[in-house]
């Protein structure tokens, strides 16, 4: 059985205390037991719920405590929060950054921020240690203020780390292992930790139609590694990170921000820079909530249907095994979001050439798709003109569970829907890149170049994949119209009502249903066209490859030997004509010179005199090289032997000294060493009264022998 346990009673249980805006379990607390509590207030709360469930670790106050009778001129909603949600990041500061929106849309940060007992890789602390240096010797090269007080910072930051890397065990290197570590947050900083924000969104979002605006509800973090090569994106490759914060609003309006700027870590100096932060706006989406409430008719008396988004509020649910995915779940179903074109777009224009980065960029995103939006789930009953709104969606990340998304509505239903894995969550839309096909081209062989004009094989597929239709594409499991969940009728019902609202709604998902019908039936065709041509082509692709065996085995053996033939001829031939090739150059030189030209008979001096010094000018000359070398190795072998005597004679001395030295005892050592010590100081004595006689005779004397 389960047991449940009361957090932080004192500060949430009191009819006076802030609502509880989101709570949420930290991924690095350590074992798994830290509690972040967010209060409307602006206050989060951590909770170690292992030792003390009654006392927060610690508090953070993303607002200033409103002082006695101060008057601020601001709305309640800037003040407000609404939900808040962890950066993320490998070699950067995401990971200790808190992101918080408020109701009003503001979006604030802290960072740094970490668990009282937090469970760290030190892979992470390296890098960012790493991340830290680099600035660090990048800013030492400038001179400005503005470079000083970026110093003043990056120094702060250093000072973190350090305390962080200290308390890693003594041995550990990088790269390190993933094993996480038990570290606390330094003490060493004595400054508050600034708050960041609000952000700028640039440019402005913007508000959908037909709607006057509403309250921000969630705030979520999606991270991404846009790399071509994914294997080299987990340790020690090159990384572009890419970070996307998505902002959930009451009417169904969802901001889509690209986090350009990262946020860095910083305190309450006085040196602290006021600069506000920015996200890129890329997109609003609209799931459609506004839209589909409108087309309902609202008769005299009765209350807008527009009126039930004031009580709605989205929330965020992140797909465990899909970066690119997430979910949204309000009062009115569920909706599933896949920001995969948004990133392929993006992923392209970033790996293109430095010289056409920004005109590619600026292309990109004016011409890239935007976000897919796909209803799973719709709650609204257009019977009963109300919703069952959802409270919760899970999607288990565990191999003994199915991967599936489970629903549950506040009629306690529970509706599931089983979901694919796919091997590439991202494909990578890549340019060609320029140095790839040239070094391709260098390694082709000259013999297999192609020949000029047209090619002997054209295929009749395109040169790109085939790709399904997207009536057939069903890669992420979801249905493609939304089901319909309501609760069950009452004893009290009086049965169906047939309305001109659900006649409208029946006819819109008929019409619907029959486009999805009929795109099927063309998306079929085309499968079949597809085959039929495929089939066509390997057919094709026989025959050609029969004509290229045949071609084979007529190279291998008729073609053979009459090549064999040929070669042998033009070998036979080409002797021939370099005989004939001899004569004629012979015949050219003796018309041209027929005596011997002065440079030659010097020459053939040159080569009598050097033969003569070799071999010598008379039979008994002794100064020739030939008679001089045969001296030297008879002189050789005579004295050989000799030198072998004496060799075996000193190795024989050396090893009865050796032994003698082996046998001397300490004392008879000691006072060798006092009358050598002795006789060196008589020596260097007559030396020295030798050099001075020598000076006053004015007579020059030699080195004394100690000396050489």
């Amino acid at each position: 059985m389960g047991r449940s346990v009361q957090v932080g009673q004192f500060y949430h249980s009191t009819n006076s205390a802030a609502p509880i805006a989101k709570i949420e379990w930290h991924p690095w607390g350590e074992a798994g037991s830290t509690l972040m509590v967010m209060t409307t207030d602006g206050k989060l709360r951590e909770y170690d719920i292992s030792t003390d469930t009654d006392e927060p670790q610690q508090i953070l106050s993303f607002f200033p405590d409103r002082k006695t009778n101060s008057i601020i001129a601001s709305d309640n909603s800037e003040r407000e929060i609404s939900s808040f949600t962890l950066g993320k990041g490998r070699a950067d500061w995401g990971p200790l950054t808190l992101y918080a929106v408020t109701k009003s849309g503001d979006v604030y940060s802290i960072c740094p921020y970490l668990p009282q007992n937090a469970s760290l890789p030190p892979s992470y602390l390296h890098s960012l240690e790493c991340f830290i240096s680099a600035k660090q010797e990048f800013l030492a090269q400038g001179t400005s203020s503005e470079t000083r007080n970026l110093s003043t910072l990056y120094d702060y930051q250093h000072k973190y780390i350090t305390a962080l890397m200290k308390q890693l065990p003594p041995g550990t290197v990088f790269p390190s292992s993933s094993q996480s570590v038990l570290i606390h947050p330094p003490t060493t900083i004595k400054s508050a930790v600034a708050r960041q924000g609000p952000f700028l969104l640039q440019p402005s979002p913007r508000n959908l139609d037909g709607s006057e605006g509403g309250d921000a509800t969630d705030i979520a973090y999606l991270s991404f590694d846009v790399d071509s090569d994914e294997g080299e994106s987990n340790e020690g490759g090159e990384t572009e990170h890419l970070g996307v914060v998505v902002i959930a609003f009451q009417d169904g309006k969802v901001d889509v921000c690209l986090d350009v700027e990262k946020v860095e870590a910083r305190w309450e100096t006085k040196l602290f820079n006021r600069d506000l932060p920015m996200l890129a706006v890329y997109e609003s989406v609209d799931l459609g909530l506004v839209s589909s409430l409108n087309k309902f008719t609202t008769l005299p008396g009765q209350i807008p249907l527009r009126d039930l988004l004031q009580g709605n509020h989205p929330v965020f649910l992140l797909d465990p095994i899909h970066p690119e995915a997430f979910y949204v779940y309000h009062a009115l179903g569920v909706h599933g979001l896949s920001i995969g074109p948004v990133l392929q777009s993006l992923s392209a224009a970033l790996h293109t050439d430095e010289e056409s980065w920004s005109a590619s960029l600026e292309a990109t995103l004016k011409n890239s798709a935007g976000t897919t939006v796909q209803p799973i789930l719709t709650t609204f009953s257009i019977e009963r003109r109300c919703s069952n709104p959802v409270i919760a969606v899970a999607i288990p990340n565990d191999v003994y569970l199915t991967y599936s998304v489970f629903i549950l509505t506040s009629a306690m239903r529970i509706t599931s829907f089983p979901l694919n894995l796919r091997a590439e969550t991202i494909s990578h839309a890549l340019p060609p890149d320029k140095d790839s096909e040239r070094l391709q081209v260098q390694q082709q062989s000259y013999w297999l170049t192609p020949l000029e004009g047209p090619p002997s094989y054209v295929s009749l597929l395109q040169k790109h994949p085939y790709a399904t239709g997207s009536a057939l594409d069903r890669s992420s499991g979801l249905p493609k119209l939304p089901q319909l969940s309501l609760p069950k009728a009452t004893g009290g019902d009086g049965g169906f009502v047939l309305t001109p609202d659900t006649l409208r709604y029946l006819g819109e998902a008929g019409r619907e249903l029959a486009n999805q019908s009929t795109a099927v039936k063309l998306a079929l065709r085309q499968a079949d066209e597809r085959v039929n041509l495929q089939r066509h082509e390997l057919y094709r692709m026989g025959q050609k490859a029969a004509q290229m065996n045949d071609s084979i085995e007529n190279l291998k053996g008729p073609r053979r030997a009459v090549t064999a033939s040929r070669i042998e001829a033009i070998q036979a031939k080409q002797k021939v004509l370099l005989a004939r090739l001899d004569r004629v150059l012979q015949g050219m030189m003796e018309r041209a010179s027929p005596g011997i030209s002065e440079n030659e008979t010097r020459w053939f001096q040159e080569l009598e005199r050097m033969k003569g010094e070799v071999m010598g000018f008379g039979r008994y000359d002794d100064e020739s090289l030939i008679s001089r070398t045969r001296m030297l190795e008879n002189e050789y072998k005579r004295l050989t032997p000799s030198l072998k005597d004496i060799f075996e004679k000193e190795k024989r001395r050396n090893a009865k000294v050796a032994e003698s030295k082996q046998n001397l005892g300490f004392s008879q050592a000691f006072e060798l060493g006092e009358r050598s010590n002795a006789e060196r100081i008589r020596i260097a004595e007559v030396e020295k009264q030798v050099i001075d006689l020598a000076a006053k005779l004015e007579i020059t004397v030699g080195k004394p022998p100690f000396a050489q």
